[in-house]
């Protein structure tokens, strides 16, 4: 059996988030109204002056994901995940780019879960080599058009379920197993695992790590620290 690790993605592996970005490639490439921006630029604007908080800010980009996608062709979304990712994909940390390196080296079974969509989770981990790709799934009706709901939504909402899924169907252990978040959204992954990395964390997931005595670790710039 193959040890595991899993890596959040979004600000733990991609220094932005990969539905922004997809998102804002959307507008400019006309498939989104650029009316799609304003139902997050405000909150985008109060988080960047440290004056809101980014889980607003991100649900409003959901929110405004979630209003446009409906109709849109999947080939059209698929063609622009392509792009957001040749554009982007270099655009990672080092510390979880090493990281993932050296535990494939070690032959684990490395594992993506992210709230973003999984056409371009999927694009975007093919990338870095990992095994197993986790996002939000969005319903394709007919014509390959999206109807602008989402499938298996209590899966990639709880980030322990995932945990148990991949046990499920995949031959691994948990013996040795790592989990790497940087949000309180990522402690039930943490602790379902024996090595939680909590890098670059909020205050809540910050707070959690040093009750837990989780090992905590900080990239700034060119320095990469543990707490």
């Amino acid at each position: 059996m193959k040890k595991v690790a899993f890596f959040d993605i979004d600000g733990t592996v991609f220094r932005s988030s990969l539905l922004i970005e997809l998102v804002e490639k959307l507008v400019e490439e006309g498939i989104f109204p650029k009316a799609a921006k304003e139902v997050y630029v405000e909150e985008g604007r109060l988080w960047r002056g440290r004056e809101g908080e980014y889980g607003t800010y991100i649900k409003a980009v959901v929110d405004s994901y979630m209003r446009h996608i409906k109709g849109v062709h999947y080939g059209e979304l698929a063609d622009i995940a392509r792009i957001v990712v040749a554009e982007q994909s270099t655009h990672v940390y080092r510390y979880t780019r090493d990281l993932i390196a050296s535990l494939k080296r070690e032959n684990y079974f490395i594992v993506a879960i992210s709230q973003s969509p999984k056409t371009i989770l999927d694009e975007f981990c093919r990338e870095y080599g990992f095994d197993k790709v986790y996002g939000r799934i969005y319903e394709i009706g007919p014509q390959d058009r999206f109807t602008g709901k989402m499938v298996d939504v209590h899966l990639v909402e709880n980030k322990a379920n995932i945990v148990k899924r991949v046990l499920e169907k995949e031959d691994v252990t948990l013996e040795d197993s790592y989990g790497i978040g940087d949000t309180d959204g990522d402690i039930e992954l943490l602790e379902s695992i024996e090595n939680p990395i909590c890098f670059n964390p909020n205050a809540a997931l910050f707070e959690r790590a040093k009750r837990s005595d989780w090992k905590i670790v900080v990239e700034r710039k060119d320095v990469i620290y543990e707490l």
